[in-house]
């Protein structure tokens, strides 16, 4: 990687962060050039824009959590493993893995509400890519007869979205790992209970 592909990294890497935590807004310049160490020149020279640097740091720690559903459920076979997987990864975002701060997509998804219409489509897309992801885990699971027939999709998908994002901020908001315990321990019964046989 040539020196200027590992300043823009290391820009969007602190940027990321520093989104994650205080949102587009709440952001300023000022704080990325701080977070940074860099003038606005030298951001500038990677960067268009304040928009420019938001919507590639989003696209950055969005790609953080790809490659973490990515190594999550490689060589795992059963469908039940692989949903549990991917609840891991949820329960690792609220201890600041990959990224300090919270689930990306939903914290732009608030920060930018009827404020920012790109970064909130951006927010939108890519929690439809997770619903299509988890989706084709449960239909593979179906089709496998590792999941009971009946199983219904959308209602999963829902469930665990929902009650993994729910736990995250009740976990930074009271600080309390044990209100995202609670959840994995639900949906870890929960997801045991759809498997065909005993799992």
């Amino acid at each position: 990687m040539r020196k200027g592909e590992q300043t823009k990294e290391y820009i969007l890497q602190k940027a990321a962060k520093l989104f994650n935590e205080r949102g587009y807004y709440g952001a300023s310049m000022s704080d990325i050039m701080a977070v940074t160490g860099m003038e606005k020149g030298g951001i500038y020279n990677h960067f268009k824009s304040k928009d420019d640097l938001a919507m590639q740091a989003y696209e950055y720690a969005v790609d953080l959590m790809r490659q973490e559903f990515a190594v999550a459920i490689k060589g795992k076979y059963h469908a039940v493993d692989r949903l549990q997987a991917v609840v891991a990864v949820f329960q690792r975002i609220s201890t600041g893995s990959p990224l300090a701060g919270g689930c990306p997509v939903v914290n732009t998804a608030v920060h930018t509400n009827k404020t920012h219409p790109e970064l909130q489509n951006c927010a939108r897309q890519t929690m439809i890519e997770w619903q299509d992801f988890i989706r084709r885990l449960v239909e593979l699971g179906i089709a496998r007869q590792q999941l009971k027939p009946d199983t219904d999709a959308e209602m999963l998908i829902t469930l665990l979205i929902s009650t993994l994002e729910g736990a995250i901020m009740l976990t930074q908001l009271h600080q309390d790992d044990s209100y995202m315990g609670r959840a994995v321990t639900h949906l870890t019964n929960y997801l045991q209970s759809l498997a065909v046989t005993e799992h």
